[in-house]
């Protein structure tokens, strides 16, 4: 491995110097904190691309027989690598995105009546060099692996040669931060009659003794410009709507823009974190209302109710890849503000069973029990049943799986995909037995909010 410190350059800098080059990857934590925000990674070039679509599993375009999941860990397999400690966690390796619909490589499940916008379940791009930031300490780096190439002397080699190529990108021009453009007037799959409906069909289901809980989402869609810019798109939505998990994905015609609050999973050596976000409210812009709706939420037995089961499946969910009695639950129903919602956040924590790696840990828990219910695989069910499209990227994961075996993806909420000139995004909401329909159909609209904004959109009240 080659290691080259640079002088500061700030990722939105970097990002700009490197957007036109191919299947651009940046985990951006544009809300910093020491803990949740501390980390930023951009990646270009790969030279491996690993793709799932319709269950089958391709690298390079080979097709790949049999399960998606090992074929994933073979593959990270080939490029082992020792993790540096004084380094940023990812060090090269895979990252992408995993999407919701790549559930059915794992359970039997019914495909949603409407396929959405055609995407792969999965891209992940195989970058042997990485630009990484510490924002605590103030420091980048360019890190370059030296794969693919096999023999050491070589692969050596190769490491300064990528670092030299990438340290001259960086010295070049930059992309312009353009106005993003238009969209077309916007719409939802569901009517606010209808969401409401559906939501108090999941509460009879629930009062049936189908579920505990169950996510329901509204899908939002709109044509864009011919002058659409993505890339000054994603700009505008991190700068109104800031979020530790962060990310821009631009893969050729399809850009993913992610300003997610949410952590799904981090693999640390052996340590596991996941934090279910469970609980919303929209904030004020009065100090003293807002303070009001934030002890309002703290206190609402519906709300701790719903997270306080979400942690359960997810303890449940570690227990099966973590060693015995390992996985606690350091922070239970802890607020976190964000620029539009105060949320409800937990921590679960577990250490991963000495047999166990980053991709069985992923296949333990995919997808995020936050954005699915409870019991799983009978929610996702009745998710398919009623919100018809396919979610796609969204409430899927976004990260990084490195060489190291080190490992950190968030939730794909509050996420966009932009596939050539269609928009699409998802907002939704928790159901329990003491959800308010009306409260409920808010919410999505509280969370969707920023989004709007960012699109120069009028207020999403008008759907």
């Amino acid at each position: 491995m080659h290691v080259r410190e640079l002088q500061w350059i700030e990722p939105v800098t970097t990002m700009r110097c490197l957007a036109h080059r191919p299947h651009l990857t940046f985990l951006d934590s544009a809300a910093r904190d020491e803990l949740l925000g501390r980390y930023s990674y951009l990646a270009c070039d790969p030279f491996s691309t690993y793709i799932v679509a319709d269950g089958q599993a391709s690298c390079n375009g080979k097709p790949l027989e049999g399960d998606p999941w090992e074929h994933l860990r073979k593959l990270l397999a080939k490029y082992p690598q020792e993790h540096r400690p004084a380094l940023p966690p990812f060090q090269g390796g895979a990252a992408g995105f995993l999407a919701y619909d790549l559930n059915r490589t794992l359970e039997r499940l019914p495909a949603p009546a409407v396929p959405g916008q055609h995407l792969p379940q999965s891209i992940l791009h195989f970058y042997d060099v990485v630009v990484s930031y510490d924002h605590h300490d103030g420091r980048c780096w360019i890190v370059s692996t030296g794969w693919p190439e096999r023999d050491p002397a070589r692969r050596i080699e190769r490491a300064r040669r990528r670092a030299d190529e990438f340290a001259a990108l960086l010295a070049g021009p930059k992309s312009p931060n353009d106005s993003p453009g238009t969209a077309d007037e916007w719409h939802s799959n569901f009517s606010r009659d209808d969401y409401i409906a559906a939501v108090q069909r999941v509460i009879d289901l629930i009062l049936a003794g189908d579920v505990f809980q169950a996510n329901i989402a509204q899908r939002f869609s709109a044509r864009l410009s011919t002058s659409f810019d993505p890339l000054a798109f994603y700009c505008r939505l991190r700068s109104l709507n800031p979020a530790p998990f962060a990310a821009l994905l631009r893969y050729g015609k399809l850009t993913i823009a992610s300003s997610s609050p949410e952590r799904f999973l981090r693999l640390d050596g052996r340590q596991v974190e996941t934090r279910p976000i469970k609980g919303t409210i929209a904030r004020s812009t009065d100090p003293k209302e807002d303070q009001r709706l934030a002890e309002i939420l703290l206190a609402s037995e519906k709300d701790r109710a719903e997270n306080t089961m979400i942690v359960d499946l997810l303890r449940n969910d570690l227990s099966r890849v973590c060693a015995a009695h390992s996985v606690d639950v350091p922070a239970l129903c802890k607020l976190e503000s964000y620029a539009s919602v105060h949320h409800l956040v937990s921590i679960v924590r577990g250490e991963l069973a000495g047999d166990q790696d980053a991709v069985t840990l992923l296949r333990a828990c995919f997808p995020g029990g936050s954005i699915t219910g409870a019991p799983k695989v009978r929610s996702m069910e009745i998710i398919a049943d009623i919100e018809r499209a396919a979610r796609e990227v969204y409430c899927g994961a976004i990260g990084f799986i490195g060489f190291t075996g080190h490992m950190d993806t968030n939730i794909a909420i509050r996420t966009v995909t932009i596939d050539d000139d269609l928009a699409v995004f998802h907002a939704g909401s928790g159901i329990t037995a003491m959800s308010e329909p009306e409260a409920e159909y808010e919410e999505t609209l509280a969370k969707a909010q920023r989004i709007f904004d960012a699109f120069g959109a009028k207020a999403a009240g008008a759907f």
